[in-house]
Parts: structure tokens; sequence; C-alpha cells
């Protein structure tokens, strides 16, 4: 039997894959909530602060402003995502699916329909068929929280143009939008083509498929 002989490196071996996320970015994005949590609301102000916590840094620090958005976002601080990731976008650094996420919530929380808009228009110009069912669900959530069914229809329509399939509670928003714009049949058509025929539950440690009842004719 032949024997090859491994040398272990053990704690001596260094993976520079690991190096952009270093242990210090937890650290630094808690600076960050630091300092911008105790400015005035104003934006200047902010991203003077802003300019000042990147002034020493060769690479723009990613990892640490995303931990910052979502340090923000569990303390619904929502005015203060808005203004950070405005000025990472004036910096040139592109914002994730899920960062775009937490920035429209953040609007939705803080009034700023136009910003909503906005924001949406640049999603679907830049990313175009790229654009997740997250964020698809997000505005529709965002626009039925604001009681705008028209709003819903229309990234509905964007939604089956580009083939993404909404989630169940997509299904109900949508569904709720055309029922308040008084259009019964479309309400039934999109209950039939993405209502989920069955659920799952859990009875005596085993799972078990039922059917849902329908909620609609025919």
């Amino acid at each position: 039997m032949l024997k090859v002989n491994v040398n272990k490196t053990g704690k001596r071996e260094h993976h520079l894959w690991m190096k952009r996320d270093s242990a210090g970015s937890g650290q630094k994005a808690l600076n960050l909530v630091r300092i911008v949590s105790r400015l005035p609301n104003e934006n200047e102000a902010v991203y003077e602060a802003l300019d000042k916590w990147t002034a020493w840094e060769i690479e723009f620090p990613l990892i640490a402003a995303a931990k910052s958005l979502e340090i923000l976002r569990k303390r619904n601080q929502w005015l203060r995502i808005i203004q950070v990731t405005k000025w990472m976008l004036s910096k040139g650094q592109g914002l994730t699916m899920g960062k775009y996420d937490t920035s429209l919530l953040a609007f939705d929380m803080d009034g700023r329909l136009d910003d909503v808009e906005a924001m949406w228009d640049t999603i679907l110009q830049t990313h175009t068929r790229s654009v997740s069912k997250r964020l698809f669900s997000r505005m529709i959530s965002l626009y039925d929280h604001h009681q705008m069914p028209n709003n819903i229809i229309e990234v509905f329509a964007d939604m089956e143009e580009l083939g993404v399939k909404p989630d169940d509670d997509t299904v109900k928003r949508i569904a709720r939008a055309f029922g308040n714009l008084g259009e019964a049949e479309k309400q039934n058509q999109v209950l039939r083509k993405y209502e989920r025929k069955w659920k799952y539950l859990h009875f005596n440690g085993e799972r078990v498929r039922t059917r849902t009842t329908p909620r609609w004719d025919g």
C-alpha cells in the first residue's frame, strides 16, 4: 500500500480569499453606526462624516458598509439607511439586491414614495431581467401598504413579462388589488394560475400534504 506523506500546515495556513471579510469589518460597521447615530439629520453633516470614515481606506469598505446597513435596519433607523445608501451610490458603489430591498423598505417606512419610484425605475433599467423575486415582492407589499392597487398591477405586469412567479403572500396582494379595482375575473385568473393547490402541515411529527381551500369559482 502506497503511503503518501502530507504536510499539515495547521494554523500557519493562510486563506487569502477570506481577507476581504476580516474580523475588523464588524467593528468598523459598529463604528459607522455610532458616528451617524450621533449626527443631526442634515445630509451634508452625514455625508461629510462618511467621507472621513473612508478617508484612509485603500479600497471602499463595502462589507463593513453592508453590515452597518443591517444594524441600522434592526434598529429601525430608516433615515440613516437612506443617507448611507445614497452616499454609497454617490461613490459609485452599486447596491446588491438585498441592499436595494433594505433601501426600499427604508423609503417606505420614511414615507418617501417619490424616492421609491426613482429607485425602482433605476433597478428596472439597470438590472432588467435579473431583478429578484424578493424585490418584486417588496414593491407589491409597499404599494399594498399604501393602498395603491394600480401600481401593484403594474409591478405584476413586469413580473409576468419577466417570468417571475410570485410567492403566496404576493399572490394574495395581487388578487386583492384586482378585486379592489372591480376586476373579479382577473382576480380569479391570478388565483387559478398562481395559488398553491397544496400546503404542508406538521402533524404528530410528520409532514402531511393537504389541499388548500379554493377561493375562486370554477
